[in-house]
């Protein structure tokens, strides 16, 4: 199955083809939980590295997005030999500190959803480790890759 032919959330995602090896399953012979938070946190590496927010950069400001939220709908298992494909999407950017992404993973031999996320971003100082306010370049990148119709910020928000 072709990236293109496979019935994404929203348009135009950004993938990665993942092959699930027996080191990703665990005791129940499926991708263990923290696999998945591992490829999720590869892609958003990898979407934002892309889009000219490389390390470099990271380190030149001294500031970077760091997840403070995930969710994650197991919807059904992978297993060791399944072809996957991640896709993810910039969905929410408040302009000032945080952002969110959301994600899908899908069997690549008959397209079937296993998994959807949402994470949330805030934006840190990396030496003090302490929420600050998105560089105007960081801004500019993230602003200009949002994808419309995704679940933005508002679907993070915890409720205490």
């Amino acid at each position: 199955m072709q990236v293109a032919d496979i019935d994404w959330d929203l348009p135009d995602p950004y993938t990665l083809t993942i092959d699930v090896t027996p080191d990703d399953t665990d005791r129940l012979g499926h991708a263990n939980n923290v696999v998945y938070v591992r490829w999720l946190e590869e892609i958003s590496w990898a979407h934002i590295e892309s889009l000219g927010m490389t390390w470099e950069r990271h380190e030149a400001t001294g500031k970077a997005m760091a997840i403070t939220r995930t969710e994650i709908d197991y919807l059904a298992a992978a297993n060791a030999g399944d072809r996957l494909i991640l896709a993810t999407w910039l969905t929410g950017f408040d302009g000032r500190f945080r952002s969110a992404r959301q994600f899908q993973l899908v069997r690549a031999s008959d397209g079937k959803t296993l998994v959807r996320a949402l994470s949330s971003h805030a934006c840190v100082d990396l030496k003090s480790q302490r929420p600050t306010r998105v560089p105007p370049e960081y801004g500019e990148i993230l602003g200009g890759a949002l994808v419309a119709g995704g679940k933005g910020l508002a679907a993070l928000s915890q409720t205490d």
